[in-house]
């Protein structure tokens, strides 16, 4: 089966929604938490689901994946969804409180570097994107013909993109990067600021028609003699050619994986598939099959 990116249009982020059956006696409570990366997708997923078997009541809500994992700990979730593996410290924290998890990797992401479209700027290498980030370079005109600062967009420490980044540059962020909650507000925000530079989920930005028009998506080389590559480009995803990819992850309590099970079998079907692949993400094969 042919992995593929479809445009898919997501007009904002949604940070919390509740799907439920008034008529049903709601017996099958799932609560989810986490990754901005991936929550319009488990929106549209659960509320898919829910018309398919109105038994199942899910509760949705963002904030990054650190949330989504500490909620996890707090029992306050039964899935987190991350856009980045375990840490060893929440390994250790997990088997301390004698927490068993499953662990889903669910999709392919891409990360995607956004500019404002009349930056005059359309590839960056992977070493040169790493000393804006932190700093380093602080003026555009070190490396293209216009002198403004550079303003850079990025999220809070507990974004599972923001760790992703950061051990991929093997950097740490300038003091001067503005933390914000989620790709909305970084797409906002360099849309109205000619200097500014910021990242998000490739699958968002590329299914919001406002975003295409007013922000670039930035070619990534892994070196000045390397091919650049979008975060947009099928063929260089599927052949993990682009830099910035990632799984998606759902850790699930052991305690909660019966009553979760049906909606895990849901993603991994042929509605969950394609659901996964409209959002801009790409699935993997070993997802066909019911767990």
């Amino acid at each position: 089966m042919k992995q593929k990116i479809i445009n898919y249009f997501s007009s904002f982020c949604v940070i919390s929604l509740l799907f439920f059956n008034s008529c049903s006696t709601n017996t099958n409570s799932i609560k989810m938490k986490g990754s901005d990366t991936e929550v319009n997708l488990a929106v549209n997923l659960a509320e898919q689901f829910t018309e398919l078997d109105p038994t199942f009541s899910i509760a949705i809500s963002g904030g990054g994946s650190g949330l989504g994992i500490t909620s996890l700990m707090n029992g306050q979730a039964d899935i987190a969804n991350s856009s980045r593996p375990l840490s060893d410290e929440e390994i250790e924290q997990f088997k301390e409180k004698n927490i068993e998890l499953k662990t889903i990797v669910f999709a392919e992401d891409a990360t995607a570097f956004v500019v404002h479209k009349d930056l005059p700027l359309e590839e960056l290498t992977v070493d040169t994107l790493g000393l804006i980030l932190n700093g380093k370079i602080k003026n555009w005109n070190e490396i293209i013909d216009f002198d403004e600062p550079i303003n850079i967009y990025g999220r809070q420490s507990s974004s599972g993109t923001h760790s992703f980044i950061k051990k991929k540059l093997k950097i740490e962020f300038a003091n001067t990067a503005k933390e914000m909650t989620g790709n909305a507000q970084i797409i906002e925000g360099v849309k109205a600021d000619k200097t500014g530079i910021g990242y998000v989920g490739a699958g968002y930005v590329a299914h919001d028609p406002n975003s295409s028009q007013k922000v670039k998506i930035v070619k990534i080389r892994e070196n000045a003699a390397a091919i650049a590559y979008s975060p947009l480009d099928p063929e260089a995803i599927n052949n993990s050619k682009y830099y910035f990819q990632r799984p998606l992850y759902q850790f699930v309590l052991a305690k909660s994986w019966e009553k979760v099970r049906p909606f895990i079998n849901f993603e991994r079907g042929g509605i969950g598939r394609k659901l996964i692949e409209e959002h801009g993400y790409y699935t993997l094969e070993n997802q066909q099959h019911e767990i």
